[in-house]
């Protein structure tokens, strides 16, 4: 298994930016006839994380969705990092050709050398 990380342009400041899951989505419920106090904390999966950003980054967040899911699984580590992860190096150099065929500089990858 190998884990990159995913940058992508801030349409606002420009610079490659990593979205992060700071804390779990916290959902509850408003009940119509009685109060309902129940909350349950939940993480986004990699690609509901991609997909908020949209406005956010300088790229489609579905079209990229759709390209890295060709060739490997989108990822939020515990540490709230975004990564992709694919099978073998040949997926990740694919993957890395097409990303930067269909946006340019505006969207990247970075391997995470194992034991990081």
């Amino acid at each position: 298994m190998i884990r990159a990380k995913v940058w992508f342009r801030c349409a606002a400041m420009h610079d490659p930016v990593m979205p992060i899951l700071v804390k779990p989505a916290v959902i509850g419920w408003k009940g119509k006839n009685r109060i309902i106090d129940l909350t349950i904390e939940r993480e986004f999966s990699g690609p509901e994380l991609v997909q908020r950003m949209k406005g956010w980054i300088t790229v489609d967040p579905r079209r990229a969705i759709e390209i890295f899911e060709k060739y490997g699984r989108l990822k939020c580590f515990d540490t709230g990092e975004l990564v992709v992860e694919v099978e073998d190096p040949a997926d990740l150099d694919t993957l890395r050709r097409e990303i930067s065929e269909a946006f340019g500089d505006q969207c990247d990858v970075e391997r995470i050398a194992k034991g990081s």
